[in-house]
């Protein structure tokens, strides 16, 4: 099974946003993504952070496997799972191109985990905020 971990940041609701992940197999790290995302929300970079780290597994030909998805974004969480409604104009793009992105992970799981289980990926997320 994969495990990925993911997180966005905004410092200010839009403010400057970045995005982290990072996946494992087994116990060996697959990858680490740091990015910065410019003038955004904190939504929006939660967003980018789940789809950059699907991006990431496809382009390692891994969409075939397990895959559990952790975030600390409860809306995220149940968007995805589809208890909560997209609403904001701006996310729904984002929904949109997340739920195109599963169409290719016949077995993924989103999990919403608290903070302090998300350290890794927090930290990517801030590494790229603090390098602007």
């Amino acid at each position: 099974m994969l495990i990925i971990y993911t997180d966005g940041a905004s410092r200010g609701n839009p403010g400057h946003s970045a995005l982290g992940a990072v996946a494992y197999k087994d116990g060996i790290k697959l990858f680490a993504i740091s990015e910065y995302l410019g003038i955004n929300t904190n939504n929006y970079a939660e967003y980018m952070a789940a789809i950059r780290a699907l991006e990431e597994l496809q382009k390692m030909n891994l969409q075939n496997e397990s895959v559990r998805l952790h975030a600390d974004s409860k809306l995220l969480v149940e968007q995805v799972r589809g208890a909560w409604k997209v609403k904001h104009p701006n996310i729904k793009p984002l929904y949109t191109k997340l739920k195109k992105l599963l169409e290719s992970f016949p077995d993924i799981e989103f999990v919403h985990v608290p903070r302090e289980k998300n350290k890794e990926a927090d930290s990517l997320a801030n590494e790229a905020l603090n390098a602007i």
